[in-house]
């Protein structure tokens, strides 16, 4: 699948089994099946090179077909005098230590009091252009309920800079999350594909490694501390795939604590998560290193862990000192 023409998005491939087209189209690509559906109605999908009148036609294996993806209508994002922590700045760039509950940038939900929305105040509006009306600077995004360091584009010349080495994986990015349970082995390595969920598409999952679907994905762990019941473990990725980590860790067994999507939290932990209502996951971007897109110099940036998950280790080490 690939392409891209005009700032609309073209998806191609072929049918991998036979059934319906909506679901064929679905199991196929990243997009949903309603997505889809909806995407056949506006006739912007073709099938064996005509345009698909139903999402209910049936399919044959091996069929070509080609999903013209329009540009998304971002809303405009507007400067709001939200505090932040900057740890870095300069005309080209600027690097940030965002606290969990703050959403990147503005979308369905959190069309305002995101960070782009604070970025666009404190750096009067110099952020790269290349993300687009709703996404200015945005190179790389951490979840809503993830803590820590983010770099963002404030020249052109930087967020090409930047997304190059996203692309290319030269990074340094480690996160310090707690986890449920101790992985035995205590380090290692997880080299899982990751794609939309068969199950629920709204969910990341882990996909067999012979799947068309999806993105190969590497995180490699290593056990810093036991605790009860837990552990707290750094993560370096050389891939950045949405949620990650936290699919990553639960496919082994050890979801991350207070992770409401791919994992349950030890019954053992709960009476603590509940008495320090902590209630996101305990997923902390910690270490941030790339080479300066412009000057070409090494720059490397650590945050500390934040008080929330400072309370939950000092919590669940009791019975360990």
């Amino acid at each position: 699948m690939s392409g891209s023409k005009s700032g609309t998005e073209t998806l191609r491939g072929t049918i991998a089994a036979p059934g319906r087209l909506d679901k064929a189209l679905a199991d196929a690509t990243d997009l949903s099946r309603e997505r889809v559906k909806a995407l056949i109605a506006e006739g912007k999908v073709e099938l064996d090179g005509q345009v698909a009148k139903s999402a209910s036609t049936k399919v044959q294996v091996d069929s070509s077909f080609l999903i013209h993806l329009p540009p998304p209508s971002d809303p405009q994002a507007i400067p709001q005098d939200i505090p932040i922590t900057v740890v870095y700045e300069d005309e080209h760039l600027i690097v940030v230590d965002k606290p969990a509950g703050m959403v990147v940038h503005p979308a369905a939900g959190n069309p305002d009091g995101t960070l782009v929305n604070a970025l666009l105040h404190h750096c009067k509006g110099q952020l790269s252009g290349i993300g687009g009306v709703a996404r200015p600077g945005i190179v790389h995004r951490i979840d809503k309920d993830t803590s820590g360091l983010l770099v963002v584009a404030k020249s052109d010349a930087a967020h090409e800079g930047l997304a190059k080495q996203f692309a290319d994986h030269s990074l340094e990015r480690a996160y310090l999350a707690v986890c449920g349970g101790h992985p035995n082995p205590a380090s290692g390595t997880v080299n899982a594909r990751l794609g939309r969920s068969d199950r629920d598409r709204k969910k990341m999952a882990v996909l067999p490694d012979d799947s068309t679907r999806g993105k190969h994905a590497v995180t490699h762990f290593k056990t810093l501390e036991r605790l009860d019941h837990c552990a707290l473990i750094e993560c370096r990725l050389e891939t950045g795939r949405t949620h990650q980590v936290r699919i990553h860790l639960a496919s082994i067994g050890h979801a991350l604590i207070g992770d409401p999507v791919y994992g349950r939290t030890p019954a053992a932990i709960r009476p603590i998560i509940k008495a320090l209502d902590f209630n996101r996951q305990a997923l902390h971007a910690a270490r941030l290193g790339f080479i300066h897109p412009v000057t070409g110099n090494r720059l490397s940036f650590s945050s500390e862990l934040p008080p929330d998950m400072r309370e939950l280790i000092d919590e669940t080490g009791h019975s360990n000192r």
